[in-house]
């Protein structure tokens, strides 16, 4: 290597690789890498936790500067050496203005560029003009506000993308609990429904790959937007730390993608529930269902202390007593009320019985809340109890009964159906003067039972 070149090397190293000028009152960080001490504390300014070398992005754990007294000496010796090859090399560091080849060192606010002082003169005269350090620390602390917004963008975007994921899995879910019940109102009229049946099926197929399809969509575009995001915000990062003539140069294209950011649209779907059209005999129930079906939840204060309650309300079941009494429990024997209760107009609900064992549903007056409720059985016919009206069944291991409940408060009736197969089962008939209130119970026997309100 000729002296020159060698000269130059030495000159490189006595430089500062943000501020391209001799190393001033020099510190060396972690990573080893050497730099001015005001300039790098001018590039770490307002960061916390980690602190990214500007040369290889090494994060260092805090801002350590070990001042290198060697390389001060060092740097002093190379100034002495005569200035005029290595101010020559300098300048040809530096940037110049592609159209006057000059050294760019003011910034343009108005047009958002880099110019030499010869641009000031022919080009923009009447536009406010900075000095470089000036544009690159104002432009700095807007690039770091961006990072931010910029964040939050990516994790929304993310729990969107999620989102969208589960909402496949709802519609999947969705769809085979409805085949279900498509296949408990079709197995008794299988012969004269097969056919539409089918037609109905691949109807759910459709509609639920249609859906399927215009989520995935959602979940790409989402997908696609998150990850535009996070190359911003990685480049947005990374332009931060650069030193003032690379952050500003191509700052307006950052600065104009970051204004224009926009979210993709969020896809929403209303599933359509289709259900086979049934013979005459069906229609007045099917009709009673979609007019008078009620939404209740469970009442936990009425609840007996060997009942759990499930987290929606909707469920309960039986569980062995662990010697605690509810002094608010109003029932003796395993049951729970709604807490809504009815004193006109005509109602229907829906219960499911799941698992192995007794059960009993029915209606109670408001009042009987003020003393215990005993379970009814077919030797007292629910005439010594405080039940108005109730039906009592055993259900074996792996059938799930479903019970639909009509009341008509008015007419005094109460009507109890079996809806597995759309039959009558039972109706009782009185004259009420108050508040009813809907009643579940489940015998101590019945460890493994579960009783659930339906909503549909």
């Amino acid at each position: 290597m000729n002296s020159a070149a060698s000269l130059s090397e030495l000159q490189a190293e006595a430089s500062c690789p943000i501020c391209l000028g001799y190393l001033r009152d020099p510190v060396t960080i972690e990573c080893g890498h050497n730099f001015c001490h005001s300039c790098i504390q001018q590039c770490w300014e307002d960061l916390l936790g980690i602190f990214p070398c500007p040369v290889c992005l090494h994060h260092c754990p805090d801002r350590n500067f070990k001042r290198n007294t060697q390389l001060c000496h060092m740097t002093d010796i190379v100034k002495q050496i005569p200035t005029r090859g290595s101010q020559r090399k300098l300048q040809g560091k530096k940037a110049l203005c592609e159209k006057h080849h000059e050294v760019l060192t003011l910034f343009c606010d108005r047009a958002v560029e880099l110019l030499c002082p010869h641009c000031k003169v022919s080009d923009h005269q009447d536009h406010p003009l900075i000095p470089i350090e000036e544009a690159a620390a104002r432009y700095r602390r807007k690039l770091k506000s961006y990072i931010e917004p910029l964040m939050v963008e990516v994790e929304d975007a993310e729990t969107e993308y999620e989102n969208q994921i589960a909402k496949t899995f709802e519609v999947q879910k969705k769809m085979e609990n409805w085949r279900r019940e498509l296949h408990y109102e079709c197995k008794e009229l299988k012969c004269s429904l097969e056919v539409e049946h089918d037609e109905i099926n691949a109807s759910l197929l459709i509609e639920e790959k249609d859906i399927e399809e215009k989520l995935t969509e959602n979940g790409r575009q989402i997908s696609n937007h998150m990850f535009m995001l996070n190359n911003l915000l990685s480049e947005i990062a990374e332009k931060y730390l650069q030193t003032d003539l690379d952050l500003l140069t191509g700052i307006e294209s950052i600065h104009n993608r970051y204004e224009n950011l926009e979210s993709p649209a969020v896809f929403t779907y209303e599933l359509k529930k289709e259900s086979c059209s049934l013979p005459p005999h069906y229609f007045g129930l099917h009709k009673m269902i979609s007019t008078f079906q009620v939404d209740l939840t469970l009442d936990p204060e009425t609840a007996h202390p060997s009942l759990v309650i499930s987290r929606d309300r909707k469920g309960v079941t039986y569980r062995t007593p662990d010697g605690l009494y509810n002094s608010q429990a109003l029932t003796s024997y395993p049951a729970v009320l709604s807490s809504e209760g009815f004193d006109a107009g005509r109602h229907f609900w829906q219960v499911e019985v799941r698992g192995t064992g007794e059960w009993s549903l029915g209606v109670c007056k408001e009042s009987s809340l003020r003393n215990s409720l005993i379970s009814p059985s077919p030797s007292n016919s629910c005439r010594h109890i405080e039940l108005c009206a109730s039906i009592c069944g055993t259900c074996p291991r792996g059938h799930v009964m479903r019970v639909g409940i009509f009341l008509d408060y008015e007419l005094g009736e109460v009507s109890f159906y079996n809806l597995n197969n759309r039959s009558y089962l039972y109706g009782f008939t009185d004259t009420f003067t108050e508040k009813l209130m809907p009643y579940f119970s489940s015998a101590p026997s019945s460890k493994s039972l579960t009783i659930s309100i339906r909503d549909e």
